[in-house]
């Protein structure tokens, strides 16, 4: 093979890898937007809305969200952006509005916001149901995992990162965050 044939073939094998590797990373921009272990990006719920109502795109207002015909799916991102803005009741509110209770997403927000709110051991059996429903939600299992370092238990902490990552988990925000607040916890 001359000069110009390798040349040739390098290119196009550089080619090919610069275009997979700006694919993949397209993949993982838009796989984070989906990703329930992240938290969840701002949205005109948290920005506009007051008192506790939720943004309806279709209507282009805050309303509150008894008033509209949220779906699950809805009501879960919702609870999820009052959450993770502080606004734990108001999460609490809108889970309950929930039509499937025993969904383990529902489930575990209701145990984070309880928790937050400072009803841990209402979280804490939140926590649990939601594992009962799905023992591989990494994200309850990581949220359980914080809330064991908060009452001190840091072995029942590492157990849970431990059945993160051996759940597939090694690589999401929900093991990051556990090791993370493992690793900010002093023991004495």
């Amino acid at each position: 093979m001359g000069f110009k044939a390798v040349m040739k073939s390098f290119s196009t094998v550089a080619f090919a890898a610069g275009f997979l590797a700006a694919a993949s990373l397209q993949a993982i921009a838009a796989g984070s937007e989906n990703d329930e272990t992240a938290p969840p990006p701002k949205s005109k719920t948290t920005t506009q809305c007051t008192d506790g109502k939720v943004w309806d795109k279709d209507k282009k207002q805050c309303v509150k969200p008894k008033q509209s015909a949220f779906n699950d799916d809805q009501l879960f991102q919702a609870a999820r952006e009052f959450a993770y803005a502080g606004q734990y009741d108001n999460a609490i509110i809108v889970l309950k509005l929930a039509r499937n209770q025993d969904d383990p997403r529902i489930l575990n927000y209701l145990g984070y916001a309880n928790r937050k709110a400072g009803r841990m051991e209402f979280g804490m059996s939140y926590y649990r149901k939601a594992l009962q429903r799905d023992e591989n939600y990494i994200l309850a299992r990581s949220y359980m995992g914080q809330a064991l370092l908060e009452q001190g238990d840091v072995q029942g902490a590492r157990v849970q990162l431990v059945e993160i990552r051996d759940r597939g988990g090694e690589n999401s925000w929900a093991y990051r965050s556990l090791l993370q607040s493992l690793k900010g916890h002093v023991t004495y």
